[in-house]
């Protein structure tokens, strides 16, 4: 068994609630009350989907090799 390593956005929704998605696994989104019940969401929904490949014998992609870098522009 290896350790895979996966990249969340979290993104706040109007009404307060959280929308996860994981870009490594296309597809790959779920909904959380809060940031905490979104991460739970997530790591729920990542497990399925690897599941899922593992079932159709697929490669399981994962961001082990994958930098992340925020960027902050300031506009007038």
């Amino acid at each position: 068994m290896r350790n895979l390593t996966y990249k969340i956005l979290l993104t706040k929704e109007p009404e307060g609630s959280y929308t996860a998605t994981v870009p490594a696994l296309p597809g790959c989104i779920t909904y959380g009350d809060n940031v905490d019940h979104a991460i739970s969401m997530a790591k729920e929904a990542i497990e399925v989907y690897i599941e899922h490949l593992q079932e159709k014998g697929e490669t399981i992609p994962d961001d082990s090799e994958t930098l992340e870098y925020s960027i902050n522009l300031q506009t007038a």
